[in-house]
């Protein structure tokens, strides 16, 4: 707060100066157009003198009103891109012209009067400082919100959004668009807006003819010889417009226009950061554009990988029916042939009944052979009796090509789709296949429960075990691959954990997986017929 005494000094001071303020002004203004000051900056210094301080106090105006408009001279000062050692020059050189005039007015307070200039000169420098901090930070949190958009938009449409209501706030417009070219060649969409006419689209514009035009940042008066050039058509009630061009590869692409209600033209610090921005929006809506197109691809390409799995699956089945329909029942018939010569007469029958019981006995485990293949391209049991039935048959199979002691713990599994429990199926199949060549395991243990919406697999032997990191790089080697893969494709979870035998047998050894597969999520039970394998 000021002090009585420095009020009083500063009345007086002004009383005097009142009559001899608009002379000063003039050759104020003559010193700063031979530095080079334009028009606008010479008005914001001319706002933050003492002669504008002593016209205010003297028309009756409190010290607080002359501090205000310091401020608001001192964040246009700043937009203009003055730095402030130019306008401590220029106060430094309408304290000179002052200083004479002081003398002449009041010889005898010539010590009080520079007291008061000090005094006051302080005041407005600390105003100033804080004007400068205010447009600095308002810039920060512009760029910073600008970034904060970009990380979190989820698409195109809401990072455009929320990038013009950024930009329109740090502007303080009343209204905001955002048009895009679209495909179709001379045509502008609206892609976002903001303030009045938000809630209704804009509409396609014909941007021939205003291409050269929007090519370069433009202020814009909406008036009728103007009017053309501002793009939303309910943008008439706006008395100006701010025009800032989206330009890629020396290309418009677009532009962003923002409406104010009063004649309000921009300054050169705004205009660059609008600039700066419209560069990082188009550069950021390309990005996005990209990334949606690299997901649309992504997905194409899992869309044909299901496809793929789908026409195995397809593939699988066919092969079995053709097996049991056409091999199995010639082989079945082969048998009965040979059961028909071995009781044919005595005298025939003792010369080819050795070499018929050895014909009779191979094409009985090629019968078998083909019965084993047929359940395990298309496991009947699992489409009968459900995978708990299909899964102990499996185990059971298990066993009987791998000595070892096997274990299957089964928890929870009603109710499941039937696409889920083929692919459950194939997964704890390629497991088991995997253990049989490579483990030397004497102990499995499968475990196969249901819970949360989730399917929990896990598959544990104490083989030999190996270094999980160096398996995806030896060569033909594409069980963990698969594995891996098929969960992905699922929206599943896989885990794999193994440790190597230490020489000399020493220390623990084997493998664990665990896989985690969505029961209920949307969509996915849907697909797992087709990715079954």
């Amino acid at each position: 707060m000021l002090s009585d005494q420095l009020h009083g000094h500063l009345q007086r001071l002004a009383t005097l100066l009142a009559p001899h303020a608009e002379g000063l002004d003039r050759r104020f203004g003559a010193a700063l157009r031979r530095r080079r000051f334009d028009v606008k900056q010479r008005s914001a210094l001319a706002a933050i003198t003492l002669g504008a301080a002593a016209r205010l106090l003297a028309a009756g105006e409190p010290l607080l009103k002359f501090l205000e408009q310091v401020e608001y001279s001192g964040r246009r000062l700043a937009k203009l891109n003055l730095p402030p050692s130019a306008i401590l020059g220029a106060l430094a050189e309408y304290d000179r012209l002052l200083a004479p005039v002081l003398r002449r007015l009041d010889p005898a307070g010539s010590g009080n009067s520079r007291w008061v200039r000090e005094q006051l000169h302080f005041c407005v420098i600390l105003t100033l400082n804080n004007a400068y901090y205010q447009v600095r930070e308002a810039e920060t949190q512009a760029f910073y919100e600008l970034f904060r958009v970009e990380v979190e938009s989820r698409t195109l449409d809401q990072m455009l959004q929320r990038f013009l209501v950024a930009l329109s706030e740090f502007c303080r417009s009343d209204a905001a668009t955002l048009y895009l070219a679209d495909k179709r060649e001379g045509r502008w969409v609206q892609r976002a807006a903001v303030g009045w006419g938000a809630e209704g689209d804009g509409g396609p514009v014909a941007a021939r003819g205003l291409v050269r035009e929007l090519a370069k940042a433009r202020f814009i008066r909406c008036e009728e010889r103007t009017q053309r050039l501002v793009l939303h058509p309910g943008w008439q009630r706006f008395s100006s417009c701010w025009s800032v061009p989206l330009v890629t590869g020396g290309r418009l692409a677009g532009a962003m226009q923002f409406a104010f209600s009063k004649d309000y033209e921009w300054l050169p610090r705004e205009q660059d950061l609008l600039a700066v921005a419209a560069e990082r929006c188009l550069m950021a809506a390309e990005k996005a554009g990209l990334m949606e197109d690299l997901a649309a691809r992504e997905e194409q390409i899992r869309q044909l990988a299901e496809h793929m799995l789908h026409v195995e699956e397809v593939e699988r089945r066919r092969i079995g029916r053709e097996l049991h329909d056409e091999a199995g029942q010639s082989m079945l018939c082969i048998r009965l042939q040979l059961e028909m010569l071995e009781h044919a007469p005595p005298a025939e029958r003792e010369e080819w009944s050795a070499r018929l019981a050895e014909i009779r006995d191979l094409t009985e485990r090629t019968i078998l052979e083909i019965r084993r293949l047929i359940a395990a391209l298309s496991p009947a049991v699992l489409e009968q009796l459900g995978l708990g039935a299909a899964l102990r048959q499996l185990v059971t199979r298990f066993r009987r090509v791998h000595p070892c002691r096997a274990r299957l713990h089964l928890a929870r599994l009603a109710g499941l789709p039937q696409e889920l429990e083929i692919m459950v199926y194939r997964l704890v199949q390629e497991c088991c296949n995997n253990i049989a060549k490579h483990s030397q395991a004497a102990n499995v243990n499968i475990s196969v429960t249901t819970a949360d919406g989730r399917l929990r697999l896990q598959v544990e032997d104490d083989g030999v075990g190996f270094r999980a990191d160096d398996a995806p790089a030896k060569r033909d080697s594409f069980g963990l691959a698969g594995l891996r893969e098929r969960v992905a494709l699922l929206g599943g979870d896989f885990q794999i954990a193994s440790r190597p035998a230490a020489v000399g047998g020493r220390g623990k050894s084997g493998t664990r997986i665990a896989i985690e597969l969505p029961v209920s999520r949307e969509g996915e039970t849907a697909k797992a017929a087709r990715l079954a394998s």
